[in-house]
């Protein structure tokens, strides 16, 4: 049987389970948090009193904060590319509408509502130039973006599970940082965010963990294969109205990276973290390409971790367009 056979062998074989993986890691609707519980109510009298509040608050969180956060709501709102692209991974079936394809459609929904959110916050600060937002959104959409996964599912998930914990990261920071510069709204909103991200690497992850129960040598050599390639962020293609795509997602990373956001020891974590949790070490019956597998991976960490150790972040700020520095103390 070809590779490709055993792959969506297996995902049917995974698949009787989704409706036990929506229950445990997905949220119904109706009990579900919504944008409009964390934002001023427009159908209060008190609506434009609330507003001047969070521009009040807002006037005090510096460039590089307000950079990283709209990378981060442009990052949410591309979700049409990330639900097209897992709905042509291997297994995941929409015409037939399957368990896979309800799984991404429910994914999706919840997380949707994060770029609804942060979109509104942003554009009721006041602090960004929201048409140069609107643009670099439609821009990364259209776009779209090439993750190194086909549609392989083992690489998918891999890829999956390591962006959501990346993602938690990234939101948890922010809302640390909103606190400490006193916007507890914000703080809250973020934070509300990134325990949906947590969840959400909590179930991709446990798909990684079913399948290594299966197809052991398979899934460590797609885990290899990803983190030899390296998880390239959602975003990755991200560019400014007029111009081509090429240095401005480092530029935002440069950004998240000054302030601490998200840095190069983070994704070295991220990276352990994910060896622990599936206990690859302890996993038996691969392979001798995949024990090698195996022997790589458990080095990684560290020699990754060297060479982040000598990474220099450029201390100017790169000025984007979507933030304008005379808005921002």
């Amino acid at each position: 049987m070809s590779i490709k056979n055993i792959r969506l062998e297996v995902m049917q074989f995974l698949e009787k389970n989704v409706d036990s993986f929506v229950d445990q890691y997905l949220i119904p609707v109706e009990k579900i948090w919504q944008p409009t519980d964390f934002l001023p109510n427009s159908q209060s009298d008190t609506f434009f009193d609330e507003v001047k509040e969070l521009r009040e608050i807002a006037k005090e969180l510096p460039y590089d904060f307000w950079v990283t956060l709209v990378g981060d709501t442009i990052t949410e709102e591309a979700l049409p590319t990330y639900e097209s692209w897992l709905m042509d991974v291997e297994g995941i079936d929409n015409v037939e509408r399957n368990g896979w394809s309800k799984w991404i459609r429910q994914w999706t929904g919840e997380e949707n509502r994060h770029g609804d959110l942060l979109n509104k916050y942003l554009y009721l600060s006041g602090r960004v130039n929201m048409r140069e937002v609107e643009m670099t959104t439609q821009h990364l959409i259209n776009d779209g973006f090439d993750i190194g996964t086909g549609r392989d599912p083992y690489k998918n998930f891999v890829y999956t599970s390591f962006q959501e914990l990346a993602t938690y990261v990234s939101h948890n920071r922010v809302a640390q940082m909103a606190k400490k510069y006193g916007d507890n709204k914000l703080s809250k909103m973020c934070k509300m965010i990134a325990g949906d991200e947590m969840r959400h690497h909590h179930a991709y992850s446990e798909f990684v963990t079913r399948i290594f129960q299966v197809d052991p040598s398979e899934m460590m050599l797609a885990f290899q294969y990803m983190m030899k390639a390296k998880i390239v962020m959602p975003a990755h293609f991200l560019r400014e109205s007029g111009e081509k795509i090429s240095t401005a997602f480092e530029q935002f990373s440069d950004s998240a990276q000054r302030i601490g956001v998200y840095t190069a020891a983070d994704y070295v974590d991220i990276m352990q973290k994910l060896i622990e949790k599936w206990e690859i070490d302890k996993i038996i019956g691969l392979t001798d390409e995949a024990e090698k597998a195996r022997d790589y991976l458990m080095k990684l960490p560290a020699r990754m971790a060297r060479i982040s150790e000598r990474l220099v972040i450029p201390q100017e700020s790169h000025i984007f367009k979507w933030v304008e520095p005379a808005l921002i103390r």
